[in-house]
């Protein structure tokens, strides 16, 4: 049987993650607390705003409403990638070779570890960031599409164009697929077939009853899990058009709560699903076999995270009714 380990932070938890094997809780007041052999409180924003961990899994970066961008380490060490600024951090992403980008308004900055540093501009403000998973090339959702630019050299951006507000953005784990969270109740994606200019494969994954707040690829890609349903709306992506003509999974399904977040184990094909009424069942996506890891509890779930080896499961609700689950008991 999974034992919680429940900790009350009494504020909205936007993010959590693990950096090594130490759990932290990201708190809409700008406030990010870990966990590590006591509770360690980090004030690093005056609002916080998007959050993202690393590539090697050791620190998280995040942005504010104050301008800030911030680095936390696993250790604590507190670093300031940019200080105090007019215009609130929209969007922040990390990236391979340790990258790291970040946008407010309609500009996206790229912060390089060599110390170099780019800047993209828009016409419309960015809502959300991701580095392809090969080669650094940034994708940033924003109005009618997503831009697509080499960080590195001159080779102009590919557009990538669909009407509507693009709020959240991400590639596949073998990158051959670019998925949006629309404002609307529903997803967009791109085939990507690497030539420029090249035909655009649309894929429009729709009817969902809410907005899709919460997005997770499953380990190798296979499945791209949703929430903003009762139940979690899981995509094949394992063919070569993904889910072009092909019906979800739908998971975890419960007459009377929406599903509000989701999480996929970075080891097996199993999904975490966070409900509106802080329960959350831990579903195999090849039987829909079910297990209870949390009974309800305050506030919908807002976030969850697994350690790297799958066996911790950090969560947070909206009224900060939070903690991390050991599945193994």
């Amino acid at each position: 049987m999974p034992t919680v380990a429940p900790i009350d932070l009494d504020d909205h938890c936007l993010a959590t993650g693990f950096l090594n094997d130490v759990p932290v809780f990201a708190l809409a007041s700008g406030q990010v607390v870990r966990l590590d052999h006591g509770t360690h409180r980090h004030e690093l924003h005056d609002g916080l705003i998007a959050t993202d961990v690393t590539w090697d899994g050791k620190s998280l970066i995040s942005g504010g409403e104050d301008g800030k961008v911030m680095r936390l380490d696993a250790d604590g060490t507190e670093t300031t990638l940019r200080g105090p600024a007019r215009k609130w951090v929209s969007a922040v992403a990390a990236g391979p070779q340790s990258a790291v980008a970040f946008a407010d308004g309609k500009t996206a900055t790229v912060l390089l570890a060599d110390g170099t540093e780019r800047t993209f501009e828009e016409a419309r403000t960015i809502e959300g960031l991701a580095f392809a998973p090969k080669g650094l090339r940034l994708a940033m959702a924003r109005y009618n599409g997503v831009s697509l630019s080499f960080v590195q050299g001159s080779a102009p951006a590919l557009d990538f164009e669909w009407k509507g507000a693009h709020n959240q953005v991400m590639f596949s784990p073998d990158g051959r697929f670019l998925v949006t969270a629309m404002q609307e109740n529903a997803l967009h994606g791109w085939k990507l077939d690497g030539k420029p200019g090249g035909e655009q494969r649309h894929m429009r994954m729709t009817g969902y009853p809410a907005k899709v707040k919460s997005l997770s690829w499953s380990h190798k890609g296979k499945w791209l899990a949703s929430s903003g349903a009762p139940s979690a709306i899981v995509w094949p992506f394992s063919a070569k058009d993904g889910p072009m003509g092909k019906a979800p999974l739908e998971l975890g399904q419960r007459a009377d709560t929406m599903v509000t977040c989701v999480a996929c184990h970075p080891v097996e094909d199993l999904v975490a699903i966070g409900f509106g009424d802080g329960m959350v069942l831990a579903v195999r996506i090849a039987d829909s076999k079910e297990a209870l890891l949390r009974r309800p509890g305050k506030g919908p779930i807002t976030s969850m995270a697994w350690n790297k080896p799958g066996r911790l499961l950090a969560f947070g609700s909206q009224a900060g009714d939070c903690g991390v689950i050991d599945i193994a008991g």
